[in-house]
């Protein structure tokens, strides 16, 4: 297995692997969406790889400030064989690369298995309100001046 940056031949199977693995996404989440949205901003795109297979995907963040991990995902059936793991190494390394001194994630608190996969990463839980707006299409933020 292999870990690489994403790469446009690989889009609809990432679109199909994250459909597979988040069934219950929320309609902005959508898969297709997601990818040409980071594409804009940047690379941090990777997929792990079998031969011709993408078994696993990560989308990585990085701010300036801190990292951030999105939608790590592996087929059901490379769970527990180290796919996930070496995903998110990877992912950190490039972050660290980037001069990311802390990453962070978000997990549903109802989602006990994959809490126990981060932690086994070193990851702990951090006291904190996780907050959220989606903001309406047709708003648009204008600078005031006095």
């Amino acid at each position: 297995m292999k870990i690489r940056k994403f790469q446009k031949k690989d889009k609809e199977t990432l679109i199909t692997l994250w459909k597979t693995v988040f069934p219950d996404g929320p309609p902005h989440n959508e898969p297709s969406k997601v990818i040409d949205e980071k594409l804009e901003v940047d690379d941090l795109i990777f997929v792990a790889e079998s031969g011709n297979e993408i078994l696993g995907a990560c989308m990585a963040g990085y701010d300036g400030h801190r990292g951030w991990l999105y939608a790590v995902a592996v087929l059901s059936e490379h769970r527990r064989s180290g796919t996930g793991s070496q995903l998110v190494k990877h992912a950190m390394s490039c972050l660290k690369e980037l001069g990311c001194t802390k990453v962070n994630l978000q997990i549903r608190s109802t989602n006990t298995k994959v809490a126990a996969f981060y932690k086994s990463l070193g990851f702990t839980p951090e006291d904190r309100l996780s907050m959220g707006k989606r903001l309406p299409e047709n708003i648009i933020y204008t600078e005031q001046t006095d």
